[in-house]
């Protein structure tokens, strides 16, 4: 399967496919430095991934950076990074074309907001160029202690968890099942301020989230798993998604 992406420019950020073995180096140094994990952060799914690379354009430095994993539907989906932590039999009557989105970071010193802005806008030429159907991932939250999280998970519970038809299972030994503990109505502003920013914006499209959350020792984080059908996103959203591709 050949994975297209045309180059894109915004601004004073620019994001394209890496396309040597120089390129996928930098983006796992990058990944290394922003996860701050003791040895390097690299995995076999590298090696099938195709990995996308945001610059800053005046000086070349990488700022963000993240992989996509093309499958061509559900039946696929053992494939994934996400199934090692999640029974994702229910979504494996998906028929269209699917990509996992993984490892996105961005540079600890850079805190543009444009850069996720370019980084989404990089998603979208991905999914328009390769005809993807439903965009997915592991979100994660830093740290594993669920207390500070309380009101932004009762949040996805109030208003985001995945229709029935797709909810993932659990198949991870050490989960916080905060759908079925949580009794909480969430404080919005609370919440918001706690969720991720990638998140954040999967939930603004329209995604949905597994019911649970993988407490996950080894990279310090919890995370949901994250599915964003791309025909449920708003045409509002779609606009101003393709805006920033010109």
């Amino acid at each position: 399967m050949q994975i297209r992406m045309p180059m894109l420019s915004r601004g004073r950020y620019g994001a394209r496919l890496a396309d040597t073995a120089h390129d996928r180096q930098a983006a796992q140094q990058l990944r290394t430095l922003a996860f701050r994990t003791d040895s390097p952060d690299w995995d076999h799914f590298d090696t099938c991934c195709a990995h996308i690379l945001v610059h800053d354009l005046a000086s070349d430095a990488l700022v963000c950076c993240f992989r996509m994993l093309m499958l061509e539907g559900g039946a696929e989906l053992a494939r994934s990074y996400s199934a090692q932590f999640y029974d994702l039999e229910a979504l494996e009557g998906f028929e269209g074309r699917m990509v996992e989105m993984g490892r996105f970071c961005i540079h600890p010193d850079w805190h543009d907001p444009d850069i996720l802005r370019i980084a989404w806008g990089a998603m979208t030429a991905f999914v328009d160029e390769n005809r993807v159907e439903m965009l997915f991932g592991c979100s994660s939250f830093a740290g594993t202690e669920t207390a500070q999280y309380l009101d932004a998970f009762a949040m996805l519970k109030a208003r985001h968890l995945a229709p029935k038809r797709w909810l993932p299972r659990v198949k991870a030994p050490d989960v916080f099942r905060y759908a079925a503990r949580l009794r909480r109505k969430p404080d919005t502003k609370k919440a918001m301020l706690r969720m991720p920013p990638l998140l954040r914006t999967y939930l603004i499209m329209g995604g949905w989230v597994s019911d649970h959350a993988v407490v996950d020792r080894q990279m310090n984080t919890l995370h949901v798993f994250t599915g964003l059908e791309i025909g449920a996103i708003p045409d509002s959203r779609k606009r101003l998604l393709r805006a920033v591709i010109g």
